[in-house]
């Protein structure tokens, strides 16, 4: 399918208004997931033009994916990684959870940047970080396209290591749904209840009389609204 490719918009933009002279692109994955952690990247690109075929990572297939952050990971100025556990997830809601990570992904970079666009319209960064939220960021700006295909590669490789033979948890096939409802991932569940990866404060287990027991409590109702997007139920 056609799409526009990124363009640095939003970076000028900043760079005119506030001054700011590094930029950092912040994306995330794994927010809808019912396992493993949710992970942030942030990347600093320049106002160089960006390797051919890049956009959202959602809109890229695995192959694709896996060839382009190989061209990525040496042509950004710099990136870094973060994640919340869902350990860390159940413990403070997902807003809190995505904060956390973000700042770990910035503080790892080699420098701090002045400013960062973060993708969507929601800023849950925050102060001291000077944010540009912009919806569809991970389509339209370089920076934000570039942390959201790391991050979307980084994170099904630690998933598929986790579903991989000796991984301990074949029968979740982690390496084919990262941790997301599926077929197979929910017969799972229903047999051999959650895995030490999993979400414990999500509706999911609602639908799980053997495992309900097993729940935490949930933070708040913005926490839930954010956690189910409309799609956690387990529709038997």
């Amino acid at each position: 399918m056609p799409y526009e490719a990124p363009t640095h918009t939003v970076e000028r933009s900043l760079r005119a208004t506030t001054g700011a002279k590094v930029i950092a692109g912040v994306d995330e994955v794994g927010r809808g997931a019912w396992a493993g952690p949710v992970t942030v990247c942030a990347a600093i690109t320049g106002l160089r033009r960006p390797p051919a075929g890049l956009t959202d990572s959602k809109l890229l297939t695995p192959k694709r994916r896996d060839a382009l952050v190989g061209v990525l990971e040496t042509w950004v100025t710099a990136y870094a990684l973060g994640d919340a556990s869902p350990e860390e997830i159940d413990e403070l809601g997902m807003t809190a959870a995505l904060r956390l990570a973000a700042e770990r992904a910035l503080g790892a970079l080699p420098v701090r940047p002045d400013a960062v666009i973060l993708d969507g319209k929601h800023d849950y960064l925050g102060a001291p970080w000077q944010v540009r939220t912009v919806i569809k960021g991970d389509q339209s700006c370089v920076a934000v396209a570039a942390a959201s295909v790391i991050a979307k590669v980084r994170r099904d490789r630690m998933m598929a290591q986790l579903g991989g033979h000796g991984g301990g948890f074949e029968e979740f096939a982690f390496a084919a749904n990262a941790g997301y409802p599926s077929p197979v991932h929910k017969a799972a569940l229903r047999e051999l209840g959650p895995t030490p990866y999993h979400r414990l404060s999500w509706s999911y287990l609602d639908a799980l009389p053997r495992w309900r027991h097993l729940k935490k409590q949930r933070r708040s109702e913005e926490s839930m609204e954010l956690e189910n997007g409309g799609q956690l139920g387990f529709d038997f």
